[in-house]
């Protein structure tokens, strides 16, 4: 039974989801990051939100950790890079609290147009300031927003109901899509020299980081409302305490800082200043939707490979887990295949899907391939971590993919480009093809050469020339060792010519049986082989 810590609150409904599908769960908040070291061990998932940090030496510690949860979106106190060398899938939640989150800046944006909360403090105060505000309308202003996906698109959605025009930056928003929400995809600097008001809405990354810089900022149209619901860090704080003491900008709202918990910040007390505590998701039927979408999501993962939201891992919806799990499979086998006939390394892979298996969702098949390719020289790669490490390795990696396929439903194909060596100064290709027959993994092609066989524990993978005696022999270095054959294939291209052996057999044979083969006339090369 998978067993889960809750590391921070999460609402009785989503904990009863883990119940209802078999899971176990334990809750202990507030731990420190000694406590959750010693804690996380006997766990495969860990649920957070933001006060739970796993970072480097928690995920060091992390043996068994299959998928940390955030419940919510922002994931800046999980060391994802961590995480995905250790082969831990990081998810969240990035639907349940979007409309929350719109609301908040929306609401943000008319208290700082009106100056809500000062005018309200002192009118509390007995003071009447009446002719102190005066405000601005937002309707046929036009709202400048940095970023236009899940929230900034909601954003827009309610910004045309108040008759706003708006202007969106986003690298990654189509055309298409900017004219079905009804907004003018523009560039930066198009949106600072024509926003009345400017929103955030974009993670914390190397590329966004200090977006609004003190020198963006000054682009900006004088008389700005500028609203931050996104991320601490996105803008210069101190320029924006300074335009707003020389009245270039209006106003702004704030509800993230660079640092939180923000018990003091540079812009607290600066007239025309708005300030929450990072309420953008704290409303109760968000904070309940994240909870219950985490818990669904990991679920699914732990109970059958379904893959949601992940930010590390390519996607695989619960319809799809079943049909793609035997083909990551056979992919698995393939790549661990290549990887232990490549002894001297690679410097490029090339994987070809043929029929019907082209039209799934490739990406899981290709980082199960990947994982056991770097298996055989990485030790524990996984799924999650193997496309980094081949990455970070500088390996290239093509994939292909084919309608039809000559003679299987459904081929997966791995040419593996080996490092030069004295004996082979250009390198050389290692190709491997499999399919899946009656829902099982088939081995169908070695190196050019049609057979089929299956992929057994132990193997003997031989490549020989096809001359007499050759299989005579094999049989007696066997039986002198006492190793039973429990299956026997033969691939050549020509009577006489390069053949491949794939034998399986029911025990490992000792390091002196292969130097045996590979000392006869007939074998170019020997190797044992495990999957």
């Amino acid at each position: 039974m998978p067993k889960v810590l809750i590391g921070d609150k999460l609402s009785p409904a989503a904990v009863e989801i883990f119940h209802a599908r078999g899971i176990e769960t334990v809750t202990k908040t507030g731990l420190n990051t000694e406590e959750l070291i010693a804690e996380i061990p006997e766990y495969d998932g860990l649920v957070v939100r933001s006060a739970c940090k796993p970072n480097a030496d928690v995920m060091a510690a992390a043996t068994n950790l299959k998928v940390i949860g955030r419940a919510g979106i922002g994931v800046d106190n999980i060391d994802i890079k961590a995480a995905t060398a250790k082969g831990v899938v990081v998810m969240n939640t990035p639907f349940g609290n979007a409309i929350t989150t719109a609301e908040h800046a929306i609401a943000l944006m008319f208290a700082a147009a009106r100056q809500i909360p000062a005018a309200n403090a002192e009118t509390q105060d007995g003071k009447w300031p009446k002719s102190g505000y005066m405000g601005t309308e937002v309707s046929y202003k036009t709202l400048g927003l940095i970023g236009c996906g899940n929230i900034g698109s909601r954003v827009a959605e309610r910004a045309i109901g108040l008759k706003m025009k708006v202007a969106a930056y986003d690298p990654f928003l189509t055309e298409e899509r900017a004219v079905e929400l009804g907004v003018e995809k523009v560039e930066l600097d198009e949106l600072l020299k024509r926003a009345d008001i400017i929103t955030l809405h974009v993670p914390l990354t190397e590329q966004t980081k200090n977006v609004l810089s003190r020198e963006n900022l000054q682009k900006t149209k004088p008389g700005l409302i500028l609203v931050n619901c996104a991320r601490g860090g996105l803008v210069d704080e101190a320029a924006v305490k300074d335009l707003l003491e020389s009245g270039h900008i209006k106003a702004a709202a704030f509800d993230v800082f660079a640092v939180e918990p923000a018990k003091e910040n540079i812009l607290f007390g600066t007239p025309n200043f708005i300030a929450t505590p990072h309420l953008g998701a704290a409303t109760s039927e968000a904070q309940e939707n994240v909870a219950l979408q985490v818990a669904e999501q990991m679920s699914d993962y732990l109970l059958s490979g379904a893959v949601t939201n992940a930010l590390n891992m390519p996607s695989i919806t619960a319809e799809e887990a079943p049909r793609i799990k035997p083909f990551a499979t056979l992919a698995e086998k393939l790549g661990s295949f290549a990887g232990q006939i490549s002894d001297f390394g690679y410097d490029e892979v090339v994987i070809e899907y043929e029929g019907e298996v082209a039209e799934l969702n490739r990406k899981p098949m290709t980082a199960a391939l990947l994982a056991g390719l770097l298996r055989a020289s990485r030790g524990d790669v996984n799924m999650v971590s193997a496309p980094a490490l081949l990455a970070d390795s500088g390996v290239k990696l093509t994939e292909t993919k084919t309608e039809d396929s000559p003679v299987y439903d459904s081929l997966i194909r791995i040419k593996v480009k080996t490092k030069a060596t004295q004996n082979a100064p250009e390198g050389g290709w290692r190709t491997l093809a499999g399919t899946l027959i009656a829902g099982k993994p088939r081995i169908v092609e070695v190196k050019g050469m049609a057979l089929e066989g299956d992929f057994a524990p132990v193997m003997l993978y031989v490549n020989n020339l096809d001359q007499p005696g050759f299989i005579g022999a094999l049989g007696q270095m066997l039986g002198e060792e006492q190793i039973n054959i429990a299956t026997f294939h033969l691939g050549r291209t020509t009577a006489g010519d390069e053949a491949i052996a794939l034998i399986g057999i029911d025990s490992t044979p000792s390091g002196g049986l292969v130097e045996k083969l590979n000392a006869l006339p007939q074998v170019r090369y020997a190797k044992v082989l495990t999957f």
